[in-house]
């Protein structure tokens, strides 16, 4: 069964018809292969009624049939559909990981796939990696403004004007892979609209780069920098990491947050996260328009989809439903 609206850059689907599920092969917009799949709710009225669908994106090492992951997908779709996916360079999915830089591509891939389903709002969830890669793609896809493309930006590098470095919305954007999201008239095109969100939520992210301050995340370092570390990433996590690394750094997670308003952005962040400690959510939170962002601190919570508690899970779920 091929999924609706299917072009050359549309996925390739397989459905089961008794319970709706959908598996694609999504390809984004630099070419590489994403490995998806569809849940409707199992409520009545789940598809294609149900308006909301959530995107959700995995932490660093997760892919689509990690057990975190799924059992995330099934706390989530008791109250709404879900697609789930596996980051670039994650179980089967194309390509090599960026880290959270080129993925914003698979994101914004993924909630196009929302749309094409039928689903009118779509609310991005995304788990410490996927954290930044959430915020990130809403501050490069949005729709209440024109996105004005960055000129003479090559393959693989990044600049930003110092305004949104400060988290000031002036400027222009960032421009991804040689190809900026945003036609080159400075108004939005069609592909940026259908993949921007109408909500978004960041769990266990980031802040800023290269945060070392923890034992955790220096040995993500090594994993990411080192080529002893990528070749125990590749057998033994099964992630295979872009050796190049990074030209010029992508728009950190910081200054991306005030870049999303007005769609409504909720931060959550454990007491216990061993990765990044809460100077991290409470900097998101700060950068970010008080007016549309909500920021909870979870007592006893640790860190991303693994940690996550079920109750936990249905309260983003119902605020995603409220918001998006």
């Amino acid at each position: 069964m091929t999924c609706a609206g299917e072009t050359e850059s549309a996925p390739r689907c397989l459905s089961t018809a008794a319970t709706g599920v959908r598996r694609a092969t999504l390809l984004t917009e630099d070419g590489v292969p994403i490995e998806a799949r569809y849940e409707p709710s199992p409520a009545p009225g789940g598809e294609p009624s149900d308006p909301l669908a959530l995107v959700v994106g995995h932490g660093f090492t997760g892919a689509l049939e990690r057990p975190a992951l799924r059992r995330v997908a099934s706390a989530f779709r008791q109250r709404t559909a879900v697609i789930t996916f596996s980051f670039r360079g994650h179980g089967r999915s194309g390509g090599r990981s960026t880290v959270g830089d080129r993925e914003v591509l698979d994101l914004a891939a993924a909630v196009r796939w929302a749309r094409r389903l039928g689903h009118r709002r779509v609310a991005t969830v995304g788990f410490s990696m996927g954290g930044s890669v959430v915020i990130r793609q809403a501050a490069l896809y949005r729709p209440h403004e024109d996105i004005r493309p960055m000129h003479g930006v090559h393959e693989g590098e990044r600049a930003v004007h110092n305004e949104e470095r400060t988290g000031r919305s002036q400027g222009r954007t960032e421009r991804i892979g040689g190809a900026a999201p945003g036609a080159a008239s400075g108004v939005a095109s069609d592909a940026a609209l259908d993949a921007a969100p109408d909500a978004v939520v960041a769990v266990s992210a980031p802040a800023r780069w290269y945060y070392r301050g923890t034992a955790p995340m220096r040995r993500v370092h090594w994993a990411v920098t080192r080529p002893a570390g990528r070749l125990v990433s590749r057998y033994g996590l099964r992630t295979r990491i872009d050796p190049r690394g990074w030209g010029v750094d992508p728009l950190p997670p910081v200054a991306a947050a005030p870049l999303i308003a007005p769609t409504p952005l909720l931060i959550v962040h454990g007491d216990r996260d061993p990765y990044f400690p809460l100077d991290h959510p409470r900097m998101l939170a700060s950068a970010a328009d008080p007016a549309s962002t909500e920021l909870w601190i979870e007592p006893g919570y640790g860190h991303a989809e693994t940690a996550a508690s079920p109750a936990l899970l249905t309260r983003i779920a119902d605020w995603a439903a409220t918001h998006a």
